[in-house]
């Protein structure tokens, strides 16, 4: 869903354990670390479309986690102009996302990244909260900063942690 703006929304999940830590994959094939995140479909909620991407990238159900809260709003970020696909209608711009903060209530060895029959990650690791800002790639940083900023009071190691 792509809004008159031409921001397609979308949601982004940080997932965190009970060291405080957070869920991190490497893109298939590639050297691009990200959380997970993905589109809401026509007629689907922000929080179907979170659980939905959720098992589609790391095979964790509902039942394997907690929500522990979601952003206040929409955070954008616009695609460098080499990602902008002219030629499509109606044009992409960049992303408008609702976050989610999950806190996983199942054991790890429940994550399963080849669940779908195409898989977004190959590899995943926990990493301090902050880390994440110094890996992602440079456009969606912005918006990284400010959900792991309202997420950080909930999250033990985003205590004390200056950017």
């Amino acid at each position: 869903m792509i809004d008159s703006e031409g921001f397609r929304a979308n949601v982004g999940i940080i997932l965190t354990n009970d060291e405080g830590r957070v869920f991190w994959a490497r893109r298939l094939g590639m050297e691009a670390w990200q959380f997970p995140q993905g589109g809401i479909k026509k007629d689907e909620s922000p929080e179907l479309a979170m659980y939905r991407e959720l098992k589609e990238e790391t095979g964790l159900d509902e039942e394997h986690v907690e929500i522990i809260g979601s952003t206040d709003d929409w955070l954008k970020y616009w695609l460098p102009k080499r990602f902008i696909r002219h030629n499509t209608y109606p044009l992409c711009i960049g992303q408008k996302q609702i976050w989610y903060l999950l806190k996983l209530v199942a054991d790890e060895s429940c994550v399963n990244l080849t669940h779908s029959d195409e898989p977004e990650f190959d590899i995943w690791k926990w990493v301090d909260l902050w880390d994440p800002l110094d890996e992602v790639v440079s456009f969606k940083r912005n918006v990284y900063e400010q959900a792991i900023r309202q997420f950080a009071p909930f999250i033990s190691s985003g205590f004390g942690r200056r950017l």
